[in-house]
């Protein structure tokens, strides 16, 4: 999770804001059940490719790695914190897959 100062988020949120209803509004013109996630793909890797272009000016291993620790990190925050407590409640719901008692 990207805990930082509050007084950066209060900084970005506006904006933050202003660009989540571009990207619902854009996501509203087709089928946002497909558009959104695309939309979202382009929105973060083009601004994290741009802000790397202004702070570094060019791109280099290290950044790559960054980068890519970066998103994988996303992915798993957003399972471990969203994901896991969905699937949990499902299988409550509807029953665990059996052969998983077996490992």
């Amino acid at each position: 999770m990207p805990y930082i100062k509050p007084e950066i988020r209060n900084n970005l949120e506006p904006e933050i804001s202003q660009l989540v209803n571009k990207i619902v509004s854009e996501a509203q013109k087709d089928d946002p059940k497909t558009d959104f996630v695309g939309i979202l793909n382009y929105v973060f890797t083009t601004v994290a490719l741009k802000t790397t272009k202004k702070l570094f000016g060019q791109m280099r291993y290290w950044l790559i790695a960054s980068l890519t620790g970066l998103f994988h990190n996303i992915a798993d925050e957003f399972y471990r914190r969203l994901g896991a407590s969905y699937e949990n409640k499902q299988i409550e719901k509807s029953g665990d897959i059996e052969v998983y008692q077996d490992f």
